[in-house]
């Protein structure tokens, strides 16, 4: 007899819901079109709400702290993203799109040094797509940054 096997995520109850989006229930609709639902909350701020209690709960869950970071960031909580990447990369030290996020997290809350700091440490760990990069709005404050115009030109 052999024992029975943990389902996928039994160990990290996090990483059963973070992937799974919370399903918009039928609502009245508002004034804009959009449909009620969650009183104030619109759909990005409920997300946000959503993996802030799951991380409040786990955290060191790294699918929650990319999720989260990247829905901080296009709500434009540059500060709160940066904590965010800051401890993913203190997770994963080694992974170079948690450092290309760190490093436009930093270029948005105003750090171009640092920003670029942790872009060329992206591309010492694998990062390559300069294209991207290249149109990346999160980059913009450090784009014409001749650290920033030597680093896409060498890679």
């Amino acid at each position: 007899m052999t024992a029975p096997v943990d389902p996928p995520g039994a160990d990290d109850p996090a990483e059963d819901a973070a992937p799974v989006p919370p399903r918009r229930p039928r609502g009245r609709r508002a004034a804009s079109g959009e449909v009620a639902w969650f009183g104030r909350l619109n759909q990005l701020d409920f997300d946000i709400d959503f993996f802030e209690r799951i991380l409040a709960r786990n955290p060191d869950s790294i699918d929650v702290l990319r999720v989260l970071g990247e829905l901080a960031s296009r709500r434009g909580l540059n500060e709160r993203a940066l904590e965010l990447d800051r401890r993913l990369v203190a997770r994963l030290p080694d992974d170079f799109l948690a450092r290309y996020n760190l490093a436009c997290s930093l270029a948005m809350a105003g750090h171009p040094e640092e920003a670029i700091v942790a872009l060329t440490e992206a591309f010492r760990l694998g990062y390559d797509d300069v294209a991207h990069m290249e149109v990346d709005p999160d980059l913009a404050s450090i784009r014409e940054r001749p650290e920033f115009r030597a680093l896409v030109g060498r890679a």
